[in-house]
């Protein structure tokens, strides 16, 4: 060795360049991902305060062992280390919300799109059929004015009377043959058709008048239908 003390020597030298890249150093980072790096600098810092020395000592080895803050200041650390672990934690889960949110989101938007579009194409659809209804109708009614009037008034009457159990005759009908007026006495008294005795709530001591041979029965009065203007 060219120095006396070359232990005291590398011990001091070695605490200088320690100092020195520490002190470049974010605690944070000295603690963790950082220890490499920090080892690697104050290896090479030493070998060159050595050389400069002239010390004729090779530095083959650099390590760091445990790497702690101050004592007077290391509750309040551990606790910055807290608060750096949860701002980590909750960056993370809100991360996490957003990329479960987002695309939830636009597929919503989308199918929403989707829909209105389909209820778009439909109306329109619907409203150009109608249109062009309206329009056929139109054209025959001005080519042919009294058969359009009459074929309206026969689709009108069969939509209005289509649930009717009404029978209505044409005065043409009236008094000619094939037309048979019907009155259903039995139905209408109560009484039994096979000619049993009368049900309940049938008027008693009443009866239809009788039908002679080769008459046929009297027909109820039927008011004339009155003929479309």
């Amino acid at each position: 060795f060219n120095i006396r003390g070359p232990d005291a020597t590398v011990k001091s030298a070695a605490e200088s360049a320690m100092r020195e890249v520490i002190g470049e150093t974010p605690i944070a980072q000295a603690l963790a991902e950082r220890r490499g790096k920090i080892e690697t600098d104050t290896h090479s810092l030493l070998q060159g305060i050595l050389n400069a020395y002239g010390a004729g000592i090779e530095v083959t080895q650099l390590q760091l062992l445990k790497v702690d803050p101050p004592g007077p200041v290391i509750d309040a650390f551990r606790d910055v280390q807290r608060a750096l672990a949860d701002r980590e934690r909750l960056r993370n889960e809100a991360e996490a919300y957003r990329n479960d949110v987002i695309p939830r989101a636009r597929g919503d938007a989308a199918r929403i799109k989707q829909e209105a579009e389909a209820y778009r194409q439909e109306i329109t659809a619907r409203a150009q059929g109608d249109a062009d209804r309206f329009n056929s109708v139109y054209r025959a009614f001005t080519a042919a004015r009294d058969v359009t009037l009459e074929r309206l008034y026969l689709e009108t009457m069969e939509e209005v009377l289509r649930n009717s159990h009404k029978v209505i005759i044409d005065k043409s009908a009236e008094g000619g043959t094939g037309v048979l007026p019907y009155l259903p006495l039995p139905a209408l008294g109560g009484g039994n058709p096979a000619g049993g005795a009368p049900t309940q709530g049938s008027a008693a001591g009443t009866s239809a008048p009788a039908i002679g041979p080769g008459q046929s029965p009297a027909a109820p009065a039927v008011p004339p239908l009155r003929g479309r203007q």
